[in-house]
């Protein structure tokens, strides 16, 4: 099976003609299925798939890792193009009012910046589910994501409004893409908000497969301690990692790290990298 997985969007760009955007969008082919992860911040994802060649009518479904705007915003914009309906594949929880505090400053809106209708009116038909849901036989999207290692934790920043209180946002919504391959598991990250491992571990056990070829994407461990780096570290290395293309949240530092860890199988996965595995 061919497996091919082009960054359309993430903060810094590959080559000529691409938009670097915070933000992030991932086009999964394998199995004879599109799937589009996350739609970016505005109209980079869009923008970029012309300049790659990329043909976004042709997409089978997109999934929403998680809800905020900076992995949602640009679906509009990708609907636009499509001119035509898509399932997306999201946590209910999208929806709800997300919102980011840092010590000492306003809150500030960091949800879908689109009411539902705007989406639905250009072709979108939302299946909100939390349980995982199987898009072929060697394609599904993780469903929530449980949390079982005592290092990783949801970011103190993130919050979600209720009954105009803010309150603690458990990220229920986050989740990601599962591909089964020969060569063991590919996963697709958009934030890992709930944990890299902890998302590795709900891969194997979802899908029976224990080999993690690569981890793609997002691992959110732009603020991460040096404990929970090593952690982390040993904990890939122990699955047998082969391809290892971090971005977005992981944050430049924690990359580098990475980079030194495992070598020649990282890579920088920003707008533009298009690999086949």
């Amino acid at each position: 099976m061919s497996i091919q997985i082009t960054t359309l969007s993430e903060n810094t760009a590959a080559g000529v003609n691409l938009i670097a955007e915070w933000g992030l969008s991932i086009l999964v082919e394998a199995d004879n299925r599109k799937i589009l992860l996350d739609t970016g911040t505005t109209f980079s994802a869009a923008h970029n798939a012309i300049t790659l060649g990329v043909d976004l009518s042709s997409i089978d479904k997109i999934v929403f890792s998680h809800g905020h705007f900076d992995h949602t915003g640009g679906l509009l914009h990708i609907l636009k193009v499509m001119k035509g309906p898509i399932e997306v594949i999201a946590h209910p929880d999208i929806w709800a009012a997300k919102y980011g505090r840092r010590p000492g400053e306003k809150e500030q809106y960091a949800g879908v910046p689109f009411p539902r209708e705007a989406a639905e009116s250009l072709g979108a038909s939302f299946n909100l589910t939390n349980k995982p849901v199987w898009i072929s036989d060697n394609i599904a999207t993780s469903g929530e994501i449980p949390m079982t290692t005592d290092y990783e934790k949801i970011d103190p920043i993130l919050y979600v409004k209720e009954n105009g209180e803010l309150q603690p946002d458990p990220l229920r919504d986050d989740q990601a893409v599962f591909v089964k391959s020969e060569k063991g598991l590919i996963i697709i990250l958009g934030c890992a908000h709930r944990g890299v491992i902890n998302t590795i571990r709900h891969a194997q056990k979802l899908t029976g497969v224990e080999p993690i070829y690569a981890v793609i994407g997002g691992t959110h461990l732009l603020r991460a301690s040096p404990q929970r780096m090593d952690s982390t570290i040993a904990e890939l290395r122990s699955c047998g990692i082969q391809r290892l293309g971090a971005c977005h949240c992981t944050g430049l530092a924690s990359c580098a790290i990475l980079a030194q860890a495992f070598g020649n199988a990282f890579f920088f996965n920003n707008a533009g990298t298009r690999i086949t595995l």
